[in-house]
Protein backbone atom coordinates (compact mmCIF):
# COMPACT_ATOMS: atom_id res chain seq x y z
CA UNK A 1 0.00 0.00 0.00
CA UNK A 2 1.18 3.57 -1.18
CA UNK A 3 2.49 5.79 1.77
CA UNK A 4 -0.58 8.43 2.54
CA UNK A 5 1.51 10.57 4.80
CA UNK A 6 2.17 14.12 3.86
CA UNK A 7 4.39 14.76 6.45
CA UNK A 8 7.03 17.30 5.04
CA UNK A 9 4.40 18.83 2.78
CA UNK A 10 3.11 22.33 3.17
CA UNK A 11 -0.17 23.12 2.15
CA UNK A 12 -2.34 26.62 1.01
CA UNK A 13 -6.03 26.38 1.36
CA UNK A 14 -7.97 29.85 -0.01
CA UNK A 15 -10.87 30.10 2.24
CA UNK A 16 -10.27 27.61 5.03
CA UNK A 17 -11.61 28.83 8.46
CA UNK A 18 -14.85 27.05 7.72
CA UNK A 19 -16.76 24.29 5.47
CA UNK A 20 -15.07 22.07 3.23
CA UNK A 21 -11.91 24.17 3.49
CA UNK A 22 -11.31 23.53 7.26
CA UNK A 23 -12.82 19.90 6.45
CA UNK A 24 -9.57 20.11 4.00
CA UNK A 25 -7.72 21.50 6.44
CA UNK A 26 -8.73 18.98 8.70
CA UNK A 27 -8.26 16.00 7.11
CA UNK A 28 -4.65 17.46 5.42
CA UNK A 29 -3.29 18.11 9.19
CA UNK A 30 -4.11 14.84 10.32
CA UNK A 31 -1.37 13.12 7.44
CA UNK A 32 0.90 15.34 8.90
CA UNK A 33 0.47 18.10 6.34
CA UNK A 34 1.85 22.03 7.39
CA UNK A 35 -1.59 24.02 6.42
CA UNK A 36 -2.09 27.75 5.73
CA UNK A 37 -5.54 28.61 6.40
CA UNK A 38 -6.92 31.74 4.83
CA UNK A 39 -10.19 33.56 4.85
CA UNK A 40 -11.82 37.49 5.31
CA UNK A 41 -11.66 37.31 8.69
CA UNK A 42 -9.87 38.82 10.96
CA UNK A 43 -6.91 36.57 13.05
CA UNK A 44 -9.05 36.24 15.90
CA UNK A 45 -11.89 34.63 14.19
CA UNK A 46 -9.41 31.86 12.85
CA UNK A 47 -7.87 30.52 16.73
CA UNK A 48 -10.75 28.09 17.20
CA UNK A 49 -10.03 26.53 13.57
CA UNK A 50 -6.28 27.01 14.05
CA UNK A 51 -6.65 25.41 17.67
CA UNK A 52 -7.82 22.21 16.33
CA UNK A 53 -5.24 21.82 13.43
CA UNK A 54 -2.62 22.14 16.25
CA UNK A 55 -4.52 19.79 17.98
CA UNK A 56 -4.03 17.52 15.51
CA UNK A 57 -0.31 17.86 15.63
CA UNK A 58 -0.23 20.25 12.25
CA UNK A 59 1.53 23.25 12.37
CA UNK A 60 -1.21 25.45 10.91
CA UNK A 61 -1.18 29.46 10.49
CA UNK A 62 -3.40 32.07 9.37
CA UNK A 63 -3.33 34.69 6.44
CA UNK A 64 -6.27 37.66 6.35
CA UNK A 65 -6.39 38.07 2.80
CA UNK A 66 -9.66 39.50 -0.06
CA UNK A 67 -8.46 37.79 -2.88
CA UNK A 68 -10.52 40.03 -5.34
CA UNK A 69 -7.08 41.43 -5.12
CA UNK A 70 -4.25 40.53 -6.96
CA UNK A 71 -2.05 41.81 -4.43
CA UNK A 72 -3.59 40.65 -1.53
CA UNK A 73 -3.07 36.70 -3.12
CA UNK A 74 0.37 37.41 -3.86
CA UNK A 75 0.97 38.57 -0.58
CA UNK A 76 -0.68 35.41 0.93
CA UNK A 77 1.33 32.97 -1.28
CA UNK A 78 4.76 34.86 0.25
CA UNK A 79 3.04 34.53 4.03
CA UNK A 80 2.77 30.94 3.46
CA UNK A 81 6.30 30.57 1.59
CA UNK A 82 7.63 32.44 4.20
CA UNK A 83 5.82 30.00 7.30
CA UNK A 84 6.76 27.05 5.32
CA UNK A 85 9.21 27.24 2.64
CA UNK A 86 7.55 25.70 -0.07
CA UNK A 87 3.95 25.27 -0.91
CA UNK A 88 3.35 21.92 -2.16
CA UNK A 89 -0.15 21.61 -2.26
CA UNK A 90 -2.67 24.25 -3.49
CA UNK A 91 -6.20 24.04 -2.63
CA UNK A 92 -8.01 26.96 -4.16
CA UNK A 93 -11.38 26.66 -2.50
CA UNK A 94 -12.44 30.07 -1.85
CA UNK A 95 -15.68 31.15 -3.55
CA UNK A 96 -18.22 34.16 -3.28
CA UNK A 97 -21.66 34.51 -4.98
CA UNK A 98 -24.45 36.77 -5.93
CA UNK A 99 -27.99 35.71 -6.59
CA UNK A 100 -30.20 37.34 -9.41
CA UNK A 101 -31.38 37.33 -12.92
CA UNK A 102 -28.74 38.05 -15.63
CA UNK A 103 -30.55 41.34 -16.47
CA UNK A 104 -30.49 42.74 -12.94
CA UNK A 105 -27.43 41.50 -11.78
CA UNK A 106 -25.09 44.54 -10.61
CA UNK A 107 -21.73 44.47 -12.65
CA UNK A 108 -19.30 45.25 -9.36
CA UNK A 109 -21.18 41.63 -8.20
CA UNK A 110 -20.18 39.80 -11.52
CA UNK A 111 -16.57 41.73 -11.49
CA UNK A 112 -15.91 40.53 -7.51
CA UNK A 113 -16.93 37.07 -8.65
CA UNK A 114 -14.51 36.61 -11.77
CA UNK A 115 -11.95 38.29 -9.49
CA UNK A 116 -12.34 35.98 -6.29
CA UNK A 117 -13.50 32.69 -8.34
CA UNK A 118 -11.61 32.86 -11.46
CA UNK A 119 -8.40 35.86 -11.69
CA UNK A 120 -7.44 34.51 -7.09
CA UNK A 121 -6.77 30.77 -8.56
CA UNK A 122 -5.36 31.25 -11.87
CA UNK A 123 -2.73 33.97 -9.43
CA UNK A 124 -2.23 31.18 -6.57
CA UNK A 125 -0.91 28.54 -9.63
CA UNK A 126 1.19 30.96 -11.23
CA UNK A 127 2.79 31.77 -8.12
CA UNK A 128 3.18 28.61 -6.16
CA UNK A 129 3.69 26.67 -9.63
CA UNK A 130 7.92 27.27 -9.94
CA UNK A 131 8.50 25.46 -6.74
CA UNK A 132 6.41 22.73 -7.69
CA UNK A 133 8.63 22.35 -10.69
CA UNK A 134 11.60 22.94 -8.78
CA UNK A 135 10.99 20.03 -6.10
CA UNK A 136 9.85 17.80 -8.93
CA UNK A 137 6.09 17.39 -6.32
CA UNK A 138 2.81 19.10 -6.38
CA UNK A 139 -0.99 18.87 -6.45
CA UNK A 140 -3.37 21.42 -7.01
CA UNK A 141 -6.80 21.12 -6.22
CA UNK A 142 -9.65 23.92 -7.76
CA UNK A 143 -13.22 23.41 -6.14
CA UNK A 144 -15.58 23.35 -8.55
CA UNK A 145 -18.99 22.59 -8.34
CA UNK A 146 -21.80 20.54 -9.88
CA UNK A 147 -23.43 23.75 -11.24
CA UNK A 148 -20.25 24.18 -13.60
CA UNK A 149 -21.59 21.50 -15.74
CA UNK A 150 -25.43 22.58 -15.35
CA UNK A 151 -26.69 25.95 -15.35
CA UNK A 152 -29.25 27.26 -12.94
CA UNK A 153 -31.27 30.49 -12.65
CA UNK A 154 -30.36 33.60 -10.94
CA UNK A 155 -26.61 32.36 -10.29
CA UNK A 156 -24.56 33.82 -13.20
CA UNK A 157 -21.49 34.50 -11.37
CA UNK A 158 -21.43 30.99 -9.89
CA UNK A 159 -22.47 28.60 -12.72
CA UNK A 160 -20.11 30.83 -15.22
CA UNK A 161 -17.26 31.12 -12.44
CA UNK A 162 -17.20 27.06 -11.76
CA UNK A 163 -17.49 26.05 -15.36
CA UNK A 164 -14.12 28.36 -15.81
CA UNK A 165 -12.28 26.81 -13.24
CA UNK A 166 -13.00 23.41 -14.65
CA UNK A 167 -11.24 24.56 -18.18
CA UNK A 168 -8.70 26.15 -15.65
CA UNK A 169 -8.06 22.87 -14.35
CA UNK A 170 -7.67 20.92 -17.87
CA UNK A 171 -5.13 23.86 -18.79
CA UNK A 172 -2.87 23.33 -16.12
CA UNK A 173 -2.83 19.61 -15.86
CA UNK A 174 -2.01 19.86 -19.45
CA UNK A 175 1.24 21.93 -18.33
CA UNK A 176 2.37 19.53 -15.51
CA UNK A 177 2.37 16.55 -17.23
CA UNK A 178 5.17 14.04 -16.13
CA UNK A 179 6.70 16.21 -14.00
CA UNK A 180 5.61 15.01 -10.52
CA UNK A 181 2.75 17.65 -10.59
CA UNK A 182 -0.89 16.95 -10.63
CA UNK A 183 -3.76 19.57 -11.09
CA UNK A 184 -7.67 17.86 -10.32
CA UNK A 185 -11.25 19.69 -9.59
CA UNK A 186 -13.58 18.14 -7.37
CA UNK A 187 -17.03 19.47 -7.71
CA UNK A 188 -19.53 18.80 -4.75
CA UNK A 189 -23.53 18.59 -4.77
CA UNK A 190 -24.96 20.44 -1.80
CA UNK A 191 -22.72 20.55 1.44
CA UNK A 192 -24.00 22.06 4.50
CA UNK A 193 -21.50 25.00 4.52
CA UNK A 194 -22.06 28.39 6.52
CA UNK A 195 -23.47 29.76 3.49
CA UNK A 196 -25.87 26.91 3.00
CA UNK A 197 -26.43 27.30 6.89
CA UNK A 198 -27.63 30.47 6.92
CA UNK A 199 -30.11 30.46 4.03
CA UNK A 200 -31.69 27.32 6.06
CA UNK A 201 -32.18 29.06 8.57
CA UNK A 202 -33.60 31.66 7.01
CA UNK A 203 -35.89 29.44 5.34
CA UNK A 204 -37.11 27.93 8.53
CA UNK A 205 -37.65 31.18 9.85
CA UNK A 206 -39.45 32.50 6.72
CA UNK A 207 -41.59 29.16 6.42
CA UNK A 208 -42.20 27.72 10.16
CA UNK A 209 -40.75 24.72 9.15
CA UNK A 210 -38.50 22.47 11.19
CA UNK A 211 -35.13 21.34 9.96
CA UNK A 212 -35.79 18.14 8.14
CA UNK A 213 -38.19 20.10 6.12
CA UNK A 214 -36.30 23.02 5.16
CA UNK A 215 -33.78 20.64 4.33
CA UNK A 216 -35.61 18.89 2.26
CA UNK A 217 -37.33 21.60 0.29
CA UNK A 218 -34.08 23.66 0.28
CA UNK A 219 -32.25 20.46 -2.07
CA UNK A 220 -35.66 19.41 -4.07
CA UNK A 221 -34.91 19.78 -7.87
CA UNK A 222 -31.06 19.05 -6.86
CA UNK A 223 -29.03 16.39 -5.98
CA UNK A 224 -31.28 12.96 -6.10
CA UNK A 225 -30.81 11.95 -2.46
CA UNK A 226 -32.39 14.38 0.11
CA UNK A 227 -29.46 15.02 2.43
CA UNK A 228 -26.53 17.13 2.56
CA UNK A 229 -22.84 15.74 1.32
CA UNK A 230 -20.99 15.76 4.24
CA UNK A 231 -18.01 17.91 4.27
CA UNK A 232 -15.54 15.57 5.93
CA UNK A 233 -16.19 13.13 2.79
CA UNK A 234 -15.10 15.89 0.09
CA UNK A 235 -11.95 16.41 2.02
CA UNK A 236 -11.40 13.00 2.20
CA UNK A 237 -11.20 12.87 -1.27
CA UNK A 238 -8.79 15.95 -1.73
CA UNK A 239 -6.70 14.16 1.00
CA UNK A 240 -6.62 11.35 -1.22
CA UNK A 241 -5.36 13.30 -4.74
CA UNK A 242 -2.85 14.80 -2.93
CA UNK A 243 -1.82 11.35 -2.07
CA UNK A 244 1.17 9.42 -4.10
CA UNK A 245 -1.75 6.79 -4.82
CA UNK A 246 -3.37 9.31 -6.80
CA UNK A 247 0.00 10.27 -8.92
CA UNK A 248 -1.37 9.28 -12.18
CA UNK A 249 -4.83 11.57 -11.80
CA UNK A 250 -4.12 14.00 -13.39
CA UNK A 251 -6.88 17.04 -15.08
CA UNK A 252 -10.02 15.19 -13.30
CA UNK A 253 -13.42 16.79 -12.51
CA UNK A 254 -14.47 14.59 -9.78
CA UNK A 255 -18.40 14.67 -8.65
CA UNK A 256 -19.18 14.20 -5.10
CA UNK A 257 -22.97 14.56 -5.51
CA UNK A 258 -25.02 11.72 -4.56
CA UNK A 259 -25.04 10.79 -8.71
CA UNK A 260 -26.83 14.60 -9.22
CA UNK A 261 -24.51 14.49 -12.66
CA UNK A 262 -25.52 11.22 -13.55
CA UNK A 263 -29.39 11.61 -13.63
Amino acid sequence: MQDQSLSGKAALITGSIGGIGLATARALGARGCAVMLNGLEPPAAAEPALDTLRGLGADARYHQADLADPHAVEGLVAQALAAFGNVDILINNAVIRHFAPVDEFPPLAWDRALAVNISAPFHAVRLTLPGMRRRGWGRIINMTSVYGERGTPNRIDYSTTKAALAGMTRAVAAEVMGQGITCNAVSPGSVLSPNIESRLQSLMAARGIDREAATSEFLSGKQPVAKFVPAEHVAELIAFLCSESAAEINGANMPVDHGWLAT
